[in-house]
C-alpha cells in the first residue's frame, strides 16, 4: 500500500495535533490594538477659551441655558496638533463641567483664520497666537512708551496675511498728542480710537467689539490689560507699569485668553494676549505684504510684472510716483516701511541654502 493511501489520516493526524497546541494568552487581558477609531458621533462642539498646564478651558453649548465651562486633555493622537484660544475643539468623555471631571479633545473644527508670528523675520518657527479671530485690535501708546510705527505696520501685515481685519486705538493721548503718528496711517482702511486715562471710549470701542471674535494685541506697557479691564470688568487681567530707565513695559498678561465682552448693543468675545517687544513675519508670504499698504497697492497696479518694490527695483511704478513728487510725506514714510520689510524677505531668500 502505498503512503498516499494514508493521506486522509495523516490529515486528520494534523489536525488533533494542531489543536492540541496551547494558546498563549494576551498577558494584559485585553482585545488586540486596532488602527480603527471610534467615530466620537456624540462629540461635542465647543469654544476653547484657554489652556494652562495642558488643561483646556472649554465652553460648551454656548449662548444657550445649558452653556457651561469644562475643563479637558488633548487627545494622544493630537500630540503634534497645536489646540489655542479660539478654536472650535470637538470633546467627548465627561462634559458635565462638574468639580473634578475632565473631557478630552479629539479633533478640531476647520478654522477661518490663524494669526501667527515668528521670533524674527528669518524664524521659520511660527508661533500661533490665536485660531478663528475675525477683527485684530492693535494697542499703542501716545507717549511711556514712544510709539513704534514699524511695529504696527508690522501687525497689520499679519492681520492681512491672516484674513483679519485690523484697528487701532492709541492710549494715554493726555500725555502726548498722537497727530503725527497717526499720520503714517493716513490713506489705509483703518478704523482708529483715541483713548486718555480720564476719557477712555469703552462704548465705542465695545460698540465695536460686538458680533466678533477680535485678539488684542501691543507693546508691553501701553495700557493694553487696563482697557481690557474696562471692557471685562471681570477679567481682573494683571496690569504693569513703563520702566523708566530702558522705557519698557513689564510683561503682565502671560497667556492668551477669550473673555466674553457683554455691552448695550450686545455681546462679543475679547482675546487678551501676551505683551510682545518683537512680531516677526518669517511666516508670512512676501505677496502677501503689499495689502497692508492699501493706497500703495492702488499704485502699484502699473508696476511690471514680478516687481519686488525694492529701493533698486527697474520700472517701480511706486519709486517713480516718489520721484515725481506725487507721494506725499506720510506716504513716502509707508513706502519706506514697506520697502524695509519687502528687503527683510529678500536678505532672507540670500540667505537660505540652495537658493
Amino acid at each position: 500500500m502505498s503512503w498516499l493511501d494514508d493521506s486522509d489520516d495523516l490529515e486528520d493526524d494534523f489536525e488533533e495535533y494542531e489543536s492540541s497546541i496551547r494558546t498563549r494568552p494576551n498577558p494584559k487581558g485585553n482585545r488586540p490594538r486596532t488602527k480603527r477609531r471610534p467615530a466620537h458621533d456624540d462629540a461635542q462642539i465647543g469654544r476653547v477659551l484657554g489652556v494652562d498646564r495642558g488643561r483646556y478651558s472649554v465652553m460648551l453649548d454656548e449662548g444657550t441655558p445649558d452653556e457651561r465651562m469644562i475643563t479637558a486633555a488633548r487627545a494622544r493622537d493630537l500630540r503634534r496638533n497645536p489646540i489655542v484660544t479660539g478654536d472650535q475643539a470637538k470633546v467627548v468623555g465627561d462634559t458635565t463641567g462638574e468639580d473634578g471631571t475632565l473631557g478630552r479633545i479629539i479633533g478640531i473644527v476647520d478654522r477661518t483664520s490663524l494669526l501667527r508670528r515668528s521670533a524674527d523675520d528669518t524664524d521659520q518657527v511660527e508661533r500661533v497666537i490665536v485660531a478663528n479671530a475675525d477683527q485684530m485690535l492693535v494697542v499703542v501708546a501716545a507717549a511711556d512708551p514712544e510709539p513704534r510705527a514699524r511695529l504696527v505696520d508690522r501687525y497689520l501685515v499679519a492681520a492681512l496675511d491672516a484674513g483679519i481685519r485690523p484697528l487701532l486705538v492709541v492710549t494715554k493721548t493726555d500725555l502726548a498728542d498722537p497727530t503725527s503718528f497717526l499720520a503714517h496711517f493716513d490713506g489705509l482702511d483703518l478704523r482708529v480710537f483715541t483713548s486718555a486715562q480720564e476719557e477712555m471710549p469703552v462704548d465705542e470701542i465695545g460698540a465695536a467689539l460686538v458680533g466678533h471674535s477680535t485678539v488684542f494685541v501691543g507693546h508691553s506697557g501701553v495700557g493694553k490689560s487696563t482697557l481690557v479691564n474696562a471692557l471685562v470688568p471681570s477679567a481682573l487681567r494683571a496690569t504693569g507699569h513703563v520702566n523708566q530707565v530702558t522705557g519698557r513695559g513689564r510683561h503682565t498678561s502671560s497667556s492668551t485668553v477669550s473673555l466674553r465682552y457683554v455691552g448695550p448693543a450686545g455681546t462679543g468675545w475679547v482675546i487678551d494676549t501676551p505683551g510682545v517687544r518683537s512680531f516677526g513675519l518669517g511666516h508670512v508670504d512676501p505677496a502677501n505684504i503689499l495689502a497692508a499698504f492699501t493706497e500703495l497697492a492702488v499704485i502699484a497696479q502699473d508696476c511690471p510684472r514680478g516687481c519686488t518694490h525694492l529701493a533698486d527695483a527697474p520700472d517701480c511704478a511706486l519709486i517713480e510716483a516718489a520721484e515725481r513728487g506725487e507721494l506725499s510725506e506720510t506716504g513716502r514714510a509707508r513706502l519706506d516701511s514697506l520697502q524695509r520689510l519687502l528687503q527683510t524677505f529678500a536678505d532672507k531668500a540670500e540667505q537660505t541654502p540652495g537658493r
